[in-house]
């Protein structure tokens, strides 16, 4: 083979190889360019794992620019997602340890830890009577009381002081928050590790928790996008 061919062969293989962008550029773009929606402000988090059956990934947190609307990385760690991976989340079934794909807004930001210096999110600071209740007969179904109601059953709502590491630092997630569907789910949070997957929300390590409070601006509108890298759950489809 002349050496001129067996360069060009070789910077070809090298090519595919490495995966080199399309001449559209389209895999330059940062990843909220290319979804189909980012909830309409200038701050986003995505959660995205490998696949459906993933209990790890990455979560990464973005701004856009006012002057040129580019989407830049402001930080990213890993993440961990439900012991049964992750499921299409209008079609979630609660008790399936599953986190919900989708495009959800932060309502606010809650901890056992006083919010961290510089946090303007709307913080509530969680106290020996404050529950999460998952009773799907309650009419406080997928909220936060103090104390916990007759009607909402302590086997079916979440002490949130008794998680001192995980809800240490946390954000509300508003998967079937607005209106609840009943058996759908409830207590979906952005929150700290505990000791391995979670039971259905998405969590990072601690500082990583301490950096996205102190990142977010309510008034940037952000919002959490869970999603796979490929398939009928890519997150570029939210």
């Amino acid at each position: 083979m002349r050496p001129g061919v067996l360069v060009a062969v070789l910077v070809s293989a090298s090519l595919l190889t490495l995966g080199a962008a399309p001449a559209d550029g389209s895999a330059a773009r940062p990843l909220p360019a290319r979804m189909a929606d980012t909830g309409g402000g200038t701050q986003l988090i995505t959660a995205v794992a490998p696949d459906t059956g993933s209990t790890t990934g990455t979560v990464t947190w973005w701004d856009r620019g006012d002057d040129d609307g580019r989407w830049v990385a402001a930080g990213s760690a890993p993440a961990r997602f439900g012991s049964g991976g992750l499921t299409e989340g209008a079609t979630r079934v609660q008790g399936t340890n599953t986190t919900p794909t989708g495009l959800y807004d932060l309502p606010y930001a809650f901890g056992i830890e006083a919010a961290p210096r510089g946090t303007a999110y709307p913080y509530r600071p969680v106290r020996q009577d404050s529950w999460w209740c998952q009773d799907n007969a309650s009419r406080f179904y997928n909220r936060w009381t103090e104390p916990r109601p007759a009607d909402c059953r302590a086997a079916e709502a979440e002490h949130l002081v008794a998680y001192r590491t995980q809800y240490a630092y946390a954000l509300v997630v508003g998967f079937n928050y607005d209106r609840p569907v009943r058996g759908r789910g409830a207590g979906i949070f952005l929150h700290v590790d505990g000791r391995g997957a979670t039971a259905g929300c998405v969590s990072v390590p601690e500082d990583a928790m301490r950096r996205i409070l102190r990142w977010a601006e309510p008034g940037e509108r952000p919002h959490l996008a869970v999603g796979t890298s490929g398939g009928a759950t890519a997150i570029t489809r939210y």
